[in-house]
């Protein structure tokens, strides 16, 4: 697989698997992955959803949480699973599979979610920064764009300790909210019995009516319904889906049947342990709030700031608000990590676009902050609640479109082989999807219902808000159907096997037939011509060129590639990890491709900063002339998506044949 096609390449294969008979030193080895997916199970915004739950309806959503953490176990492990047998994660699947004109929708449909998850960790650190320190609310939002220092900092380390620092910060949430449970003295029988729905008056429930006489599902309907799908949307959260089958390809997972079989096994566990510390968290916060809220008649209390006052003087404790404040900080610097793995995931995997961390980061920061900001400046602090409410609903609404893919390409034999979901598995998985596009679809319906049926709501209604609607109904119907009246494009997976997508490494598995016969170029002076590569699908242009030219028997070929790994960058050449390993095999076996056909090559492997360094080896080989890609982008996108062509023309003094892209037909 090449660098292209690698998910978070500078962390793929990179934690080594011990090749031994404990189970418990395997399962620490996959330790991790789950932890980073389960902090998106705790953010703010399940804070905000799920103390709005527990102060207005008591332990009436407990249930709710439970089930939507059985959908989380159940589709994260599905997640992990297409990254493990596949080697690819879901927004690369989705590329793979449908067609271009369904590959944007769904990414900017992505987009939106991981902006609203990200509006509410801006909002929960702003929060937090102002309960701790004082600082006001709309200084604290600004200071969020400092989180991705942060995040730069933690990379450069590598993925087992950014996962220790996650596993930390999940730590340290979940012992403040186990004290301030203890301190609430909820009523645990209550919370038992309210693991299954039930009506107003207490009994199971499946349909029914309301005190007012409106049906209601599963004991849900108007508000109830709302704040229940904000924890379904805080819960099982669409990016999070992408990023689990991202996160498991970081580790060095033997390529056989048994070791594919063994790490969904272990990556089951981790996510099971990891997602119910999640539950535990979200469950103290509806309990607390249940506790020491609607216990005492404080029904409106949906407001962090609220529950953070309310504390001290009805629990009998200054503790309790500090801790509240310190677990609040803690979720948003743990949330800011996930994120931006998740945005760099979806947008390289649905438009094979590789944007540098720090400007995708401050793009979604920047995306997120905006509409914190007006809403601060219009409502006052008093409206951050109901957006943060609002982002997790928006969550909840794109949660089917992450949900049906995954389900899709889990349940297809030929992408999945032997580790296609068992029929038990597909009935689960249809009826969780069916549950959240039933919820979703009543959910619109009402909320939709109720602006129509307001006086003055006009043109925005009618012209924007059901076209729209409409709209994704309609795409959500072609995802479901499509399977059933197409296949998809790739190969079946045979057990045992490291599956064949495009772009793989080696020049046949680029896509370009070699010709046996020796090849020859009337070359002139150029003898000894380094060649950059990518080791990705855009080497396809420079080798075919090679494959056209007549090379002279004198002509020697120096393959050169550039590591850009964390260690890469951080040790240059001294760095030693999975991807430099991985490039520098790959390079020898694409120079002993032209080998073969009677060409003499060489290969060099540079570390960091790829002009730089590019430079550097054309003038320690004494390259005649230097043979490079074009990316197709000039000026800003260099910086955008890190071209180095540009650069390299003005550190070499040996002529530059820049290969053009070919133009699409």
């Amino acid at each position: 697989m090449t660098n292209e096609d690698r998910s978070l390449s500078e962390m793929h294969k990179s934690v080594h698997v011990p090749r031994t008979r404990n189970w418990f030193r395997r399962l620490l080895a996959f330790a991790g992955p789950a932890y980073l997916v389960s902090v998106g199970y705790m953010d703010q915004g399940n804070w905000a959803t799920d103390l709005a739950g527990g102060a207005k309806f008591g332990y009436q959503l407990v249930w709710v949480l439970l089930m939507s953490n059985l959908m989380a176990v159940l589709l994260q492990t599905l997640s992990a699973r297409l990254g493990v047998v596949t080697g690819r994660d879901l927004a690369q699947a989705c590329r793979d599979f449908y067609p271009r004109f369904l590959v944007w929708p769904l990414w900017i449909l992505c987009e939106i979610a991981i902006v609203a998850c990200d509006l509410a960790e801006v909002l929960g650190a702003a929060i937090g920064l102002q309960l701790l320190f004082g600082i006001p609310l709309i200084v604290g939002v600004i200071i969020t764009v400092l989180d991705v220092f942060l995040l730069l900092a933690l990379s450069h380390y590598g993925i087992r300790r950014l996962e220790a620092f996650i596993i930390t910060l999940v730590a340290t949430i979940g012992g403040c909210f186990a004290i301030q449970m203890l301190l609430s003295n909820p009523d645990y029988g209550a919370i038992l019995a309210h693991f299954v729905p039930r009506d107003h008056e207490g009994q199971p429930s499946l349909f029914g009516r309301s005190m007012e006489g409106s049906p209601t599902v599963l004991g849900l309907h108007g508000e109830s319904l709302f704040i229940a799908m904000g924890i379904l949307g805080a819960t099982v959260m669409p990016h999070n889906l992408y990023l689990h089958s991202a996160l498991v390809q970081s580790r060095d997972v033997e390529a056989t049947a048994a070791g594919r079989r063994d790490a969904c096994k272990l990556n089951l566990v981790d996510s099971a342990i990891a997602l119910n510390a999640a539950l535990f968290v979200n469950l103290a916060i509806l309990v607390l709030a249940a506790a020491a809220f609607h216990r005492y008649g404080f029904h409106e209390v949906g407001s962090l700031r609220e529950a953070h006052r309310l504390l001290s003087p009805l629990l009998g404790s200054t503790l309790a608000p500090t801790l509240f404040a310190i677990a609040l900080l803690c979720a948003g610097q743990a949330s800011t990590v996930t994120g931006t793995l998740a945005g760099q995931i979806v947008m390289e995997g649905f438009l094979r676009v590789r944007v540098r961390p720090w400007l995708r980061r401050l793009v979604s920061r920047g995306l997120a902050i905006i509409p914190a900001v007006a809403v601060i400046l219009w409502k006052g602090e008093s409206g951050v609640d109901e957006l943060l409410v609002l982002s997790q609903v928006a969550l909840s609404l794109q949660l089917s479109f992450a949900v049906v893919p995954l389900i899709t390409f889990t349940s297809d034999r030929r992408r999945m082989g032997a580790f296609v979901n068992p029929w038990w598995v597909q009935i689960l998985a249809i009826i969780v999807a069916a549950l959240i596009m039933g919820l979703n679809a009543k959910l619109a319906i009402d909320v939709i219902s109720g602006w129509v049926a307001q006086a003055g709501s006009g043109w925005w209604v009618w012209g924007i808000v059901i076209p729209l609607s409409v709209g994704m109904g309609a795409l959500l119907l072609y995802l479901v159907a499509l399977p059933l009246f197409s296949r998809p494009q790739a190969e079946p997976v045979a057990a045992g096997t490291v599956p064949v997508t495009a772009g793989s490494r080696g020049v046949r598995g680029s896509g370009v037939d070699l010709d046996p016969e020796p090849l020859r170029w009337h070359s002139g002076n150029y003898r000894r011509i380094a060649v950059a590569v990518e080791l990705a699908e855009a080497d396809d242009n420079i080798l075919q060129f090679l494959l056209r030219a007549h090379l002279a028997k004198d002509v020697e070929l120096v393959f050169v590639h550039v590591a850009e790994s964390a260690a890469s960058r951080w040790l240059g050449e001294r760095s030693h990890d999975s991807e430099s390993r991985e490039d520098l095999h790959a390079l020898e076996g694409l120079a002993r491709e032209f080998t073969d056909i009677g060409t003499r090559t060489a290969v060099r492997l540079g570390h960091g900063d790829p002009a730089r360094e590019i430079a550097r080896i054309v003038k320690e080989e004494r390259a005649d002339l230097l043979i490079t890609g074009s990316h197709g982008h000039s000026g800003l996108s260099d910086v955008v998506f890190g071209a180095t062509v540009s650069s390299v023309r003005h550190l070499v003094t040996c002529p530059i044949l820049t290969v053009p892209p070919r133009r699409s037909k």
